[in-house]
């Protein structure tokens, strides 16, 4: 959906998250602007809330006290009171517990958000214009500009919504603003090369070289992904790999050095920016729990300090440009 203000076409896109002084993606200082809906199903994904494209209730359990205010107000029926067992010593008595039907689709009016007293509801998802995103961005220009920062667009996926993000990135760029986007890789070459125009540096994730391991992995084979990745690195676009790190799925040696080995040849491009490292970590676990999702890994998997040394090495040791971005 799209209308005309003035010389701007005011189109709409779902946005999950706005994050500001950000120092990881990309140059500078950043504001991150995520929006909703992803292709992929990584089993280590930290933002599951951005997942599908739809609203969805994030339910704080620990923070409910099952007071009942946001079922009369909830116009799809959400939200209900269950009674349950108190416990073995009082298996007579019942208590209403705050349950969350997720095979009904939230509308995103926000009513029950806004009548839980205690903040354990929260709706995620919300439909922003250009304009609306673009007040957002400006409120931190001076910091883009003492920093050489920018704005960045992750997600989800950024690409399943190309006309809102290459628009945006457009105006972006009339501002003297950087711009860049996170991005799997896994859309349509059009969609790609859409964004592509008006973005400053792309992101690009590498997440596992064998295409058979990576559909095990993500949902999805990596063919479309190296393939755009390619094109957009012989077509000049400058490009910085990055390498999420889980132990035991990705890190082996020989899956990084037939990485390198795809990578190599375009160490002599202008336009390729070297690697970063992502090593895994468990920021997302708690909104699993908040989504009613199962989260996928059950063992720890986090490095050692030595562990991410030793894969930094074999790296460079390919001549390639590398960084360990921790968060």
């Amino acid at each position: 959906m799209s209308t005309e203000t003035g010389s701007r076409i005011e189109r709409k896109a779902r946005i999950f998250n706005v994050q500001k002084y950000s120092i990881y993606d990309g140059p500078g200082i950043r504001t991150l602007i995520f929006f909703k809906g992803c292709p992929l199903r990584c089993k280590w994904c930290s933002n599951p809330e951005g997942l599908e494209r739809k609203y969805q209730v994030m339910f704080k359990e620990d923070l409910c006290i099952h007071c009942g205010n946001c079922i009369p107000v909830c116009p799809a029926q959400i939200h209900s009171l269950s009674a349950e067992q108190a416990g073995q010593l009082e298996a007579q008595s019942q208590v209403p517990r705050h349950k969350v039907n997720r095979s009904v689709d939230c509308v995103g009016c926000r009513k029950c958000e806004t009548a839980c007293p205690k903040q354990a509801l929260s709706i995620v998802g919300s439909d922003k214009t250009i304009s609306e995103v673009l007040e957002i961005i400006q409120q931190d220009s001076l910091f883009y500009l003492s920093s050489g920062g920018g704005v960045t667009l992750g997600g989800g996926e950024v690409t399943a919504q190309p006309e809102f993000a290459a628009n945006l990135l457009m105006e972006c760029q009339r501002m003297g603003i950087h711009t860049a986007i996170e991005t799997s890789g896994y859309a349509k070459l059009d969609a790609i090369l859409m964004i592509a125009q008006f973005t400053d540096l792309f992101l690009y994730d590498i997440k596992q070289i064998d295409p058979d391991r990576h559909y095990e992995l993500t949902g999805v084979g990596n063919e479309r992904i190296l393939d755009n990745l390619t094109e957009l690195l012989r077509r000049g676009f400058n490009v910085k790999v990055r390498m999420p790190l889980i132990r035991g799925l990705n890190d082996s040696e020989d899956t990084i050095r037939k990485t390198l080995e795809f990578l190599q040849p375009f160490n002599r491009y202008k336009n390729f920016h070297g690697i970063d490292l992502l090593p895994y970590h468990k920021l997302g676990i708690n909104k699993y729990k908040q989504l009613d999702m199962q989260y996928p890994i059950t063992a720890d998997l986090s490095f050692k300090q030595d562990e991410l040394d030793k894969i930094e090495a074999l790296i460079k040791d390919s001549d390639l440009q590398v960084k360990v971005i921790k968060h």
